[in-house]
């Protein structure tokens, strides 16, 4: 049976040049870059080397490129790294609804350690408005914290406009983007856009898993969260994964190097399913059935590779098995927190009705996908809707 794999929010395949890429520095190349001698100092231009690549994509110094183990520990260290080191202005933060957990958990910790946290709404679209983040910034307002694309309904948020506003109402807010899965799928430059904290994971982007990086800007103070031998300048001790760094430049690297096509065969794939969706629902709907619903936006303002669609009716934990037994690889909802089902807080506060909350998958494409993938997974979804469907009512 041959697999299609539409999960690519949740992880993607590595591309087989950066397993190569990594294959040869665990085994050739595999010295402590911390040595002096010529194994280290080897090692150590690997880390060189792929801190300037990345720092190349964003526009920004070398220098302000810290290498972690994922997007997660990158959303720790800006967030509450950043709480501590700047408490003595305030303990206010804000936050939308949407957020990561990497991020929401992190907010909850520091209301736990006596922050403050304002939590902001967004609109249907899953779009949080920049004046009311302006209006929520005060002068006690020490960091703000708004995902640069929604990891379940690709809700792109609108972070230049949002840090301007920021800025002009409080210069001395912090500014930190989850760009996790916005990283790869757009061009992001911190400087420009007023960002001072930017997250990132390897494994989104056809690289590692357990291999991350935070850009910070050198105008910022972070208080470190792991002690040790004082590696990237005492803010994220502990020795470099070599490979892991090389492998995430790399694929970063080929991911921007085409980055116009990247993303136009992506979006294209995107609006293909789309098309057969829109033709999937007219057939629904002339036979008095229940149409599928696309969450968010689906235009360019949109992430391109992301899709929330919910199927009234049926449950998205058996449909996603239902596809995998074709061997299409689909999710309920995001991966990045556990395999138990819980009510996703991103389709609450879209204002989904609550019927629909259980009824809701998330397809998520790569460049790696197809034409045919797409086709036979419509196919699919209209052999299997129509039949889980009945089933349920029986």
């Amino acid at each position: 049976m041959r697999e299609i794999y539409l999960d690519n929010s949740a992880t993607t395949q590595c591309f087989p040049e950066v397993a190569e890429r990594m294959r040869r520095v665990l085994t050739e190349e595999y010295g402590n870059p911390s040595s002096m001698h010529h194994k280290g100092v080897e090692a150590e231009k690997i880390v060189s080397a792929s801190r300037h690549t990345l720092a190349q994509i964003l526009k920004v110094k070398d220098s302000e490129i810290i290498f972690t183990s994922c997007g997660t520990e990158s959303d720790n260290l800006a967030i509450i790294g950043g709480a501590l080191a700047s408490c003595r202005r305030g303990k206010h933060l804000i936050t939308t609804r949407i957020e990561h957990p990497a991020v929401l958990e992190s907010m909850k910790y520091l209301e736990s350690q006596g922050y403050e946290v304002t939590y902001l709404p967004v609109d249907k679209d899953g779009l949080v408005e920049p004046a009311a983040v302006e209006e929520a910034v005060r002068g006690d307002t020490i960091l703000v914290s708004i995902m640069h694309t929604n990891n379940e309904i690709g809700a792109v948020e609108p972070v230049a406009e949002i840090g301007r506003r920021i800025k002009a109402k409080n210069p001395n807010t912090l500014f930190h983007v989850d760009a996790v899965q916005g990283f790869g799928k757009a061009r992001i430059y911190p400087a420009k856009m007023g960002i001072d904290l930017l997250a990132v994971s390897a494994h989104k982007i056809h690289g590692p898993k357990g291999m991350g990086f935070l850009y910070k800007s050198q105008k910022v103070r972070l208080v470190n969260l792991i002690y040790g031998g004082g590696q990237q300048n005492g803010l994220r001790s502990g020795t470099e994964n070599v490979a892991g760094i090389a492998g995430m430049a790399m694929a970063a690297d080929m991911l921007y190097r085409d980055f116009d096509g990247e993303t136009a065969k992506i979006r294209g794939l995107k609006n293909a399913f789309l098309e057969e969706v829109e033709r999937f629902n007219e057939e629904l709907t002339s036979k008095g059935e229940e149409p599928l619903i696309v969450n968010g936006r689906t235009g360019d303002d949109s992430a391109p590779h992301i899709i929330s669609l919910t199927v009234p009716g049926v449950r998205a934990e058996v449909l996603l098995h239902a596809l995998e037994d074709k061997g299409i690889y689909v999710s309920s909802g995001s991966a990045c927190s556990s395999n138990r089902p819980h009510p996703s807080q991103t389709l609450q506060a879209i204002g989904l009705p609550r019927p629909y909350w259980d009824n809701t998958i998330r397809i998520s494409l790569s460049g790696l996908n197809t034409k045919e993938d797409i086709a036979e997974t419509a196919a699919a979804l209209r052999e299997i809707v129509p039949f889980l469907r009945r089933y349920t009512r029986h």
